[in-house]
């Protein structure tokens, strides 16, 4: 979904079962994201959305890992 958003950053699968998700874009766009990250993809069990504000950084691209 980042992708199709045009949004840079990166999820990354921790250890514990979680997902960090860092995203840089339009506040729309970032909106959007947020709201898709509530239901997550089809295999997806989202029990909670945590969010947190950091300082913009200027990112190349999204990178999942």
């Amino acid at each position: 979904m980042a992708l199709d958003l045009d949004i840079t950053g990166h999820a990354l699968n921790l250890d514990n079962g979680n997902v960090e998700v860092l995203a840089c874009g339009s506040a729309e766009k970032l909106r959007q994201l947020r709201d898709w990250l509530h239901e997550g993809p089809p295999l997806a069990a989202v029990a909670r959305v945590d969010e947190t504000e950091v300082p913009y950084q200027e990112l190349a691209d999204f990178r999942v890992g």
